[in-house]
């Protein structure tokens, strides 16, 4: 039940980013239901090998790459749905930046929720 809900918490940050920022664009509640679960699943399988293999870049930029390889999850999983366009790459990093301080409030929520 958790996982569903944070699904649907995750689509609608998606809608937000959308709203908040014209880079993003996502036709409907269901293309971003898709394009939530698509980036989750990058973000699962794509980014650890992402982030190993370019580690040394990461720590020149003392962390910094990091922000490039979520701007490229996110990029990437526009590239391949219908109904979720972002415009470039630069727009691909404020959409994921935005799409990330959205995940970090709700996972907060979450955590105070149900771990009380």
């Amino acid at each position: 039940m958790k996982l569903i809900l944070k699904w649907l918490l995750s689509a609608v940050a998606l809608l937000c980013v959308a709203y908040l920022y014209s880079g993003v664009v996502v036709s409907s509640f269901g293309a971003a239901l898709i394009a939530a679960f698509v980036i989750g699943l990058f973000n699962m399988v794509l980014r650890p090998v992402l982030v190993v293999l370019t580690l040394p870049v990461t720590l020149v930029t003392l962390g910094l790459f990091l922000f490039v390889i979520n701007a490229l999850m996110f990029w990437s999983a526009a590239g391949i749905l219908a109904g979720f366009h972002v415009r470039d790459f630069y727009a691909a990093l404020w959409g994921s930046l935005i799409y990330s301080a959205l995940g970090l409030v709700i996972d907060s929520a979450f955590e105070r929720l149900f771990f009380k």
